[in-house]
């Protein structure tokens, strides 16, 4: 899964993006919140970490704009605004949860997995499918108990089709989480993982098949006897 870091201070950028690699989490970075709207227009990410001091204009007119196109993305605002009015104007415009700097960044982790959590976010813990469990937060394939070592994006795919095991999944869906906004990769690369993905799986039994949907993207579902 992909987030998207809103924060106009590049050496805190950097540390929060550091900080979410090192959890399994990718992530994106605006510096201002021109981009942040621009990156959000073009791509899906699971959730946004949400500085309001930005250069160009207040966070909350991020925030407002998300919640008024009826988006419903998690928010977590992560600012020096530490005063009870602050926060409760965060709140009251539709931000999911609030962190005041300076921060511990085990805090932060643990926060954005919660909000990952939620059900009304359809980001559970754990996942499972055919023979498989998908432990999400480990970023770890099981079969039958066993563990299996999965690389990072081909268990992107397989937790975004997982997610949404019987229905398709578009094509520009899974390029969005599996590629970066400033990652240079080939038109074909979703098939060359997903190739990998349905090689993988095979060998281990993992009792699901990936279906291609031409022109449209992929279906993940368990295969029939």
């Amino acid at each position: 899964m992909r987030l998207l870091i809103v924060e106009d201070n590049d050496e805190l950028a950097r540390l929060l993006g550091e900080v979410l690699a090192r959890a399994g989490l990718a992530s994106d970075r605006a510096a201002t919140l021109a981009d942040g709207q621009l990156l959000l227009d073009v791509s899906h990410y699971a959730a946004v970490i949400l500085d309001l001091g930005l250069g160009d204009e207040d966070g909350l007119a991020l925030l407002r704009s998300l919640r008024a196109r009826g988006d419903a993305t998690p928010v977590l605002i992560l600012t020096a605004r530490g005063a009870v009015s602050d926060r409760v104007a965060g709140l009251n415009q539709g931000s999911d949860d609030y962190l005041v700097k300076p921060f511990a960044p085990e805090e932060l982790v643990a926060r954005i997995h919660a909000l990952l959590r939620r059900p009304d976010a359809a980001y559970g813990r754990s996942i499972r499918a055919g023979a498989i469990t998908l432990d999400i937060e480990a970023q770890d394939l099981r079969i039958a108990g066993r563990s299996h070592q999965v690389p990072a994006r081909e268990m992107q795919l397989l937790v975004m089709l997982a997610r949404q095991q019987g229905r398709v999944v578009r094509k520009a869906q899974l390029e969005s989480a599996l590629f970066g906004a400033d990652d240079d990769y080939s038109s074909n690369a979703v098939e060359v993982y997903m190739h990998r993905l349905r090689r993988r799986l095979e060998a281990l039994g993992a009792g699901v098949g990936i279906s291609t949907v031409r022109g449209v993207g992929y279906m993940l579902a368990e295969d029939r006897p």
